[in-house]
Parts: C-alpha cells; sequence; structure tokens
C-alpha cells in the first residue's frame, strides 16, 4: 500500500520526517515475537467514547494518523472498544491508505449487551468476534490478538485453543493474554504459546514485578502495559483543585479520592522538579521510567487528541540518567504503597 503523506511541519521535509520516525523505531525497537514495535504504542479506548468525554472522529482520526510521523508503529484495539466498534472502525479508517506501516493489535471475549460489557469467551464466540473485527479494521489479519479477560464461565484452555485456531488460519499473527493472573497465563501459554500478555502498570502499580514480569522473561514473552499514566493521574495535568464530574468515572478509583488523591499529588509535585531538571514534561517522565523497566516492551498511551500521542511519543529517543531514576524510585519510595483496584503480581 502506498503510505499516506505526511503534513509537514516548520523547515522539515516529508522525507525527514519519515527519516526521524524510521531512527526512532529502529534504535528503540522491541520486539513481539518477530515484530519489532516501538516502546510507546498508541492505546484507543479513550477513542471510543465509553468513559470519555469530548471525543469526535475528526480529532481521533488525526491522532491516529499522526502516529507515523512520530515513531509509534504499534495500535492497540478491542472488539468492545465502543457498543459498534468504534475504535477499530477508526482505525480502518484513518489508516486505510497506510495498514501496512502497522502493528494492529485487538482483543476479543469482551463484547456489550443492553448496554452493558458482557464476558463471553466462548470458543465460537471469539471465532466471530475475530472475523468482525477484521472486517472493521479493514484487514484479513491482525498482527496480535489478545483474550481481552477470563472468562470464569469458559476454560482458559478452551478460550486458548480458539485463538490458536486462528493462528492457523492466517486470521492472526501472534497470540496474547490480557487481565490475566499469572496461573492463568500459564495454563493459556501450555495451550497456545503467548507472544504478549496486556497488565496494568505504573509507578503506583508495580505488583507485576514480583512474579508475572520474571515468568515472561524467562518465557520470552512481552510485556505490553497499560494506565503507565494511570488514567492521566501521572501526566501532569490534574491539579489539587480539579473536581472530576460524576461522568468522568476516575472518581470512582481509590488513588483519585482523600488522602490517596493528596499523596499522588505530592509524588507528582516531586516528579515535576526532575522534568523540569530533564527539560522534558512530568508525562515524558513517567513513561520514560516505564519504558526503561526492566521487561517493559511497550507502554499503551491512550490519546483522543493529537497533542497527546505528541507528548507521550517525546517520551522516546532518550533515557532518564542514572541519577535521575535514582531520584524517580526515591519520589516512588516516599509516596508508599498506593491503593489499588485490581492486583496481578
Amino acid at each position: 500500500m502506498t503510505p499516506r503523506p505526511l503534513r509537514c511541519k516548520s523547515n522539515l521535509t516529508q522525507g525527514m520526517l519519515l527519516g526521524m520516525a524510521n531512527e526512532i523505531i529502529e534504535l528503540g525497537k522491541r520486539l513481539i515475537g518477530d515484530l519489532r514495535v516501538a516502546p510507546v504504542s498508541l492505546g484507543t479506548w479513550p477513542m471510543a467514547g465509553v468513559t470519555s468525554l469530548d471525543v469526535n472522529d475528526d480529532d481521533s482520526i488525526a491522532t491516529l494518523r499522526a502516529c507515523a510521523e512520530l515513531g509509534i508503529n504499534f495500535i492497540d484495539a478491542a472488539y468492545c472498544y465502543g457498543e459498534l466498534g468504534e475504535s477499530e472502525n477508526l482505525i480502518r479508517r484513518a489508516l486505510v491508505d497506510s495498514r501496512d506501516q502497522y502493528v494492529l493489535a485487538t482483543k476479543c471475549g469482551i463484547h456489550y449487551e443492553q448496554g452493558k460489557q458482557v464476558n463471553d469467551a466462548r470458543v465460537e464466540v471469539i471465532a466471530e468476534e475475530c472475523d468482525e473485527s477484521l472486517r472493521r479494521l479493514g484487514t484479513d489479519r491482525v498482527e496480535l490478538y489478545y483474550l481481552h479477560s477470563p472468562d470464569p464461565k469458559v476454560p482458559i484452555a478452551d478460550s486458548a485453543g480458539a485463538i490458536r485456531r486462528l493462528i492457523d488460519a492466517g486470521k492472526v499473527l501472534y497470540a496474547g493474554a490480557s487481565n490475566c493472573s499469572l496461573e492463568q497465563l500459564r495454563e493459556f501459554h501450555d495451550e497456545c504459546p503467548l507472544a504478549a500478555v496486556q497488565l496494568p502498570y505504573n509507578m503506583l502499580q508495580r505488583d507485576i514485578e514480583e512474579l508475572t514480569i520474571p515468568w515472561c522473561r524467562e518465557k520470552g514473552i512481552a510485556v505490553v502495559v497499560y494506565w503507565a499514566l494511570m488514567k492521566g493521574l501521572l501526566a501532569g495535568r490534574l491539579t489539587r483543585e480539579t473536581t472530576l464530574t460524576e461522568k468522568d468515572n476516575r472518581w470512582k478509583y481509590p488513588m483519585f479520592q482523600g488522602e490517596e488523591w493528596e499523596k499522588n499529588q505530592a509524588l507528582v509535585d516531586s516528579l515535576r522538579e526532575i522534568a523540569g531538571d530533564s527539560g522534558r514534561t512530568v508525562a515524558q517522565v513517567v513513561i520514560n521510567w516505564t519504558i526503561q523497566q526492566p521487561g517493559i516492551t511497550a507502554a499503551l498511551c491512550g490519546a483522543k487528541r493529537r497533542w497527546q500521542i505528541e507528548e507521550t511519543a517525546g517520551a522516546m529517543g532518550w533515557q532518564l540518567s542514572p541519577k535521575q531514576l535514582q531520584a524517580v524510585e526515591g519520589v516512588i519510595k516516599a509516596r508508599g504503597k498506593a491503593a489499588a483496584k485490581r492486583v496481578f503480581k
């Protein structure tokens, strides 16, 4: 396919922008199977408009199309990102002329019934959802296909077997599993070799460092993390005076309430000082710290506006110094263990 022409800024030519993007990917590449991906990935959940406010198609498409010139070649979606597959449909519309430049990941096993998400990872459902996701995405295969979440009514080995058959059929290149305990990951891997797992991880939620990351490193399995900015909490833009409305689901999380909120604001204040010394934003320092952690392959960064993914893409191509990393670890330790809604070890 012919790549879509890039919009040029300043004195940079289109060729220079493409060269810069390719250089970032090559220098900072990480492997999922034999797929080379940038360590910052675009997460498309916010574009679905389910829990995010002020979402519109024009901004979402502009955000997706910005990825190529920013060095991001890894885009993450799911069957249930929108009741009608809004995120997958947006990806098709945005990347119609440049699909082969990207590693696309999507997920199965959760859909909507009467406006509510339902966990359903039966074999026949996974097959049907894969076909529908391919249609929405406008492609004949997806590079990475995750079980979105284990279905308590279905043996995880059965769900893994369904994905293995999709690989055999050429519809999927690699298998992944999301939101699984280590025991569930082992069981899945025995039935269908995993190329990647996807779990929450950030400065305030580091439980997977205990058991899951070491197991993944031993098996050669990539670790892709979400909530690296903890729903914007660690981006440095929410102040103590910020009031979350009832439509903003973040108020339901303990980290956005009471004493936890105050402790997290103090943490961000300290990170802001480190960011200032490094000439970066708080979000860039947080993401850079995340992708420097042992065993972390890529950090999913959700965005619904171009400027948001531009900022987080700026976490690539450089590294916090040992002194700065030590300072970050110091402020995390000073903050103390945070309240977490869900724990994976």
